[in-house]
């Protein structure tokens, strides 16, 4: 049976995914963390979460249990996260990572620790985003060079990086079916005299208030109407749930860089 470690195992995410994992029958939890001097440490991980006891005690050195784990769930930071994938690469271990907001120097790193170890990279492990980022594809493909297209999503108050690592993801698909470039034709933000728009660009724009799960919406509008594609999240389980399927999909694999493109076949 695959063993799951779990990081930042009492965050928002990492409950989630607790629940998540102690509920498969293709996968057991046996490792989670936590940050050190944290009150949980040394605790069972499940009633600390809220959940029933589960028999694994939290920990905060992930390097003093890697003959514990066959593949890491990671949706902290990008500082833990870099850490947790240079040990992972080391010993070999599997890693799934959900973290959002690496540089482009950051994603270079995940880059090269693949070719030691197997990794599955997402900016969201939701198998229905998945499925929007295919729908996103066939739109841009139809209609996207005769619309201006922008990209809306909101997320809860505490969230660290903007656009999130979704919309980005959302708007990389649109660009690269069009043949262009993010980087180049990105507008992240719009005040005072801007001038008309212009159609090769695509728009983003964010909220960030209370406790929204993640809503995005691509837009696609033309002379007389427009398209949207939206997904709407109203809990965090659809992501633990995709994660512990990447987690078990990755199993067998020694090495390489996947998206859960990938994982779903798509």
């Amino acid at each position: 049976m695959l063993r799951i470690a779990i990081a930042g195992a009492t965050g928002r995410m990492g409950k989630t995914l607790i629940d998540t994992a102690t509920s498969q029958t293709q996968a057991m939890l046996t490792v989670a963390t936590v940050r050190p001097n944290h009150s949980a440490l040394g605790q069972d991980i499940g009633p600390v979460c809220g959940l029933p006891p589960t028999g694994v005690k939290a920990v905060a050195d992930l390097a003093a249990v890697t003959d514990s784990f066959d593949v890491l769930i990671d949706f902290t930071s990008p500082a833990v996260t870099l850490k947790h994938l240079e040990l992972c690469a080391a010993t070999g271990k599997a890693l799934v990572i959900g973290t959002t907001g690496f540089s482009a120097d950051e994603k270079q790193l995940i880059a090269a620790a693949a070719e030691k170890t197997a990794i599955v990279f997402a900016p969201n492990m939701s198998v229905s985003v998945n499925l929007c980022f295919k729908l996103l594809e066939l739109a841009a493909r139809v209609i996207g060079e005769e619309s201006d297209i922008e990209i809306i999503e909101a997320h809860h108050r505490h969230k660290k990086d903007a656009p999130s690592g979704t919309a980005l993801r959302m708007g990389e698909v649109v660009a690269k079916q069009l043949g262009r470039d993010l980087k180049d034709c990105a507008v992240y933000g719009r005040e005072g005299q801007t001038g008309e728009r212009d159609r090769k660009t695509i728009g983003f724009a964010t909220i960030r208030a209370g406790e929204i799960v993640g809503d995005h919406t691509v837009m696609f509008a033309t002379a007389g109407e427009r398209v949207e594609i939206t997904h709407k999240s109203s809990s965090r389980q659809p992501y633990a749930i995709g994660a512990l399927r990447a987690a078990l999909w990755l199993q067998g694999k020694n090495k390489g860089l996947y998206s859960m493109m990938d994982v779903l076949g798509l």
